[in-house]
């Protein structure tokens, strides 16, 4: 009996890490073949920061798997989760003090406006699904804009940098080799071995990509399978599982994300995330959920997801209004995100 229940939490757990594992390897080669090809980098870095592609992989899988509310609790679930869990533990364990410019704290604000209103009948239609996919775009675009006039940077913003500082400095030195030599017949075979070794390396990163999508399709196939028999074993309510089980699972790395950058002395990295992760969860993630099947709100949805996600989206910006998250107010988050977790399973 115990073996039996234990399986699909096995199962569960084996598929959120194989999709972790496949989201993390697409994004880190994507970016790599985006660079060398040429685009820009800030541009990239901007994306990289707004989009936690796991969560839409996981959320998108749950409602093509007969699941939509479980689908439903990872929207609000992971929202909750970055807002409390993250940025509370980053104020108790390294209180900091950061100046955030105000565009983003209204931006950020603003930002569930939209998921707001269609909610209001109770249901997220297809239609409501495309509009909110479309709407994370202009979304992008603002913050892009207002980028380009600071020095504030992202998430990733170091690394793809190196990246392309590294891009760079290897085509100089091929570049450098092939003016000193170009007469002779050993600068002819270097170049060519180097072209062949681009080649192969081009190859190489296709095919890691493709190996992160099948690892995505594979691994959010065993989470659905391994959380759909969890449901029924453990008779848990599909939107409280999503909520908090498979949100909190799927989002460890935000802690990391958020609370780094913050140990390191860099708090607008790790606001940066807050920010980018907040303006997706509430357009693209619940948008490209909802395209794939209809969502029907229960009470639940307006009960206790709304006002605990607005709550602690409001005392984020309060805090990061004033420039400072210290141990007081990260404990108020913790609290409220646990608050979210007793809402979700009492009775």
């Amino acid at each position: 009996m115990v073996v039996s229940t234990l399986i699909p939490v096995v199962v569960f757990l084996v598929g959120i890490a194989l999709v972790v594992w496949s989201v993390e390897e697409f994004v880190e080669h994507v970016a790599e073949a985006a660079v060398n090809l040429g685009v820009s980098t800030f541009l990239l870095t901007v994306v990289l920061a707004g989009t936690d592609l796991e969560n839409a992989v996981l959320g998108i899988a749950a409602a093509a798997g007969d699941l939509p509310d479980v689908a439903l609790g990872t929207v609000f679930g992971e929202a909750l989760f970055v807002l409390g869990a993250a940025v509370g533990l980053a104020g108790v364990a390294v209180p900091f003090e950061e100046s955030t410019p105000r565009e983003y704290l209204a931006l950020t604000a603003l930002s569930p406006a939209l998921l707001a209103l269609l909610s209001l009948d109770g249901r997220l239609s297809r239609l409501d699904g495309a509009l909110l996919l479309v709407a994370f775009a202009p979304l992008l675009w603002a913050v892009y804009r207002l980028e380009s006039s600071r020095s504030t940077r992202f998430l990733e913003a170091e690394d793809a940098e190196e990246i392309e500082a590294d891009g760079r400095g290897a085509d100089a030195d091929v570049d450098a080799d092939a003016d000193a030599d170009a007469n002779t017949d050993a600068t002819a075979d270097a170049t060519d071995d180097a072209d062949d070794a681009d080649d192969e390396r081009e190859l190489l990163e296709v095919g890691l990509v493709l190996l992160a999508i099948v690892g995505m399709t594979a691994g959010s196939q065993l989470a659905v399978m391994g959380a759909r028999d969890i449901l029924a074993a453990f008779d848990l309510v599909g939107l409280a599982f999503g909520a908090t089980v498979m949100s909190f699972i799927a989002s460890l790395e935000e802690l990391l994300l958020t609370v780094e950058p913050v140990r390191e002395g860099r708090p607008a990295v790790g606001i940066g995330n807050v920010v980018g992760s907040t303006l997706f969860f509430v357009t693209a993630n619940a948008g490209a959920i909802a395209l794939v099947r209809t969502l029907d709100l229960s009470a639940a949805v307006f009960a206790v997801h709304w006002p605990f996600f607005l709550g602690a989206l409001a005392l984020v910006l309060a805090f990061l209004f004033r420039g400072r998250v210290g141990r007081a107010e990260g404990a108020v988050l913790l609290a409220v995100y646990a608050g979210y977790w007793a809402a979700n399973y009492l009775p």
